[in-house]
């Protein structure tokens, strides 16, 4: 029998094995299924659509067992290639798996399954009074699942921290379909090794997340918040560094250039952005009294960096109005019909300014365009690398510009990924960024859990 043959056999074998519809072996879903929202694609061998832990279990047993590779996966929306089944075999989407299973006001927890879409629990547990604060950019389509695959952030990172924050326990299956319930629902719990955490992140590689328990908090009653445009980024990065000596922890403190507000104007014709070099939002909330206090605070700090324009939003609908031009810039770069590498390099806070003027010299030598924008509050800029892939020469220059980017980041001491992880994406810099010491613990670590290597193959361990 031939290999294929034999591929086919197998997969039939564990159709049967499964709920019907639960194995999908069709051209048509599997190519759906081949890519996330980065350049890579594979068309898998079958997709998974579990409804349940134990058919979870099921299926890894049986693909450790007959060294099927398995991909889980989320929505879809990672931009590092961690969702594209590199060594084909089976796609395990959690999908179905989309139950919010509980909120419980008094223990300040939500139990849910993976294929829970962020902002549906965000909704839910806000009508409550309560709060899941969280909130990647794709939060009305990404699931909870994939936000702890990647450890995903936002943001609100810079005053409530990442998805793993927010983490109490897991139900976890491992690569032989054991099951196992890490954590817990209390808000401290040091009992042994924090083993739940070691999953968050892990990009697939350790483990399959089959529900998650999250830790709430309560919703803040009010929220405001300021826009500015500076005629340099100097400016902008220096009134950013003022906010912090200043006493004030925004629940969010973005940062655009020039380039990126260039496009967002012929996006929007909005005449705020007509001529301005660089461009900040913060955000404030807690009680009204209190934000309303610090909104003054912050506009003073702000006028002695000479803004080109202030915009107040106070309560929730102004603010959102506020983010509406912050939301359109991803669209505008694509206007430009270059193709976007977002790169979301984190680097030291007091690096901001300095990093602002490297990617400025980068793009004046290679003649390569580079859009900076994203939370500055934290240092995580995501850096697009703009290129005509229509012109080798181009491509040739975005990679000896990704390849200094990245040198100079990690020089500084900063984190060649804060957001979207490694993937495929990043394989190339893994080596760069980490001592062969660190590399050979995730193996030893990979290894313990995943003996066969069948979970996520093809990434950044191999």
């Amino acid at each position: 029998m031939s290999r294929e043959k034999s591929k086919q056999k197998l997969l039939e074998r564990l159709a049967r094995l499964l709920p019907e519809g639960e194995i999908a072996l069709d051209v048509q879903t599997r190519t759906k299924y081949a890519a996330d929202k980065w350049f890579a694609s594979r068309v898998p061998d079958a997709v998974a659509l579990p409804s349940c832990t134990r058919s979870v279990a099921i299926l890894l047993k049986y693909a450790n067992k007959h060294r099927i590779p398995v991909t889980p996966r989320g929505a879809g929306h990672g931009y590092v290639g961690g969702a594209v089944p590199a060594r084909g075999g089976i796609v395990l989407s959690l999908e179905r798996m989309n139950r919010i299973i509980e909120i419980d006001p008094r223990d300040f927890v939500a139990v849910v399954q993976p294929g829970v879409i962020t902002q549906t629990l965000q909704e839910e547990v806000e009508r409550r009074g309560l709060f899941y604060p969280p909130d990647p950019a794709s939060r009305d389509e990404c699931t909870i699942g994939g936000n702890i695959s990647t450890n995903a952030g936002g943001p609100r990172c810079l005053k409530y921290g990442v998805t793993r924050d927010y983490v109490l326990g897991l139900e976890v299956v491992l690569a032989d379909g054991t099951v196992l319930r890490l954590g817990g629902r209390t808000h401290k719990n040091k009992t042994g090794f924090d083993l739940h955490r070691l999953f968050v992140g892990a990009e697939g590689m350790l483990g399959v997340v089959t529900e998650a328990t999250l830790k709430l908090i309560p919703l803040p009653p009010f929220r405001a918040n300021l826009a500015a445009g500076f005629g340099s980024m100097q400016q902008a990065a220096r009134a950013l560094q003022a906010i912090f000596e200043a006493g004030l922890l925004p629940c969010a403190l973005e940062l655009a250039d020039e380039f990126t507000l260039a496009a967002a104007y012929k996006r929007t014709k909005s005449e705020q952005l007509r001529n301005c070099r660089a461009h900040m939002i913060t955000e404030l909330d807690g009680q009204e009294e209190s934000v309303r206090s610090e909104l003054r605070t912050l506009e003073q700090v702000i006028r002695r960096f000479d803004p080109l324009f202030l915009q107040v939003g106070l309560g929730a609908d102004e603010c959102e109005k506020v983010w509406k031009i912050r939301r359109e810039f991803s669209y505008a770069l694509r206007d430009t019909g270059l193709t976007k590498l977002n790169e979301d390099i984190v680097v030291p806070r007091g690096k901001l300014e300095d990093l602002f003027a490297f990617t400025a010299r980068l793009q004046a030598e290679y003649r390569v365009p580079i859009a900076c924008f994203g939370h500055a509050g934290d240092g995580n800029i995501h850096t697009n690398v703009m290129v005509d892939s229509t012109d080798p020469a181009a491509v040739k220059r975005a990679d000896i510009v990704l390849d200094k980017l990245f040198r100079q980041v990690i020089a500084w001491g900063g984190a060649i990924t804060g957001e979207h992880g490694i993937g495929i994406a990043k394989r190339r810099w893994w080596p760069w960024a980490t001592s062969p010491q660190v590399r050979k613990l995730h193996k030893v670590i990979k290894h313990a859990l995943d003996p066969n290597g069948i979970l996520n193959p093809g990434k950044f361990i191999r």
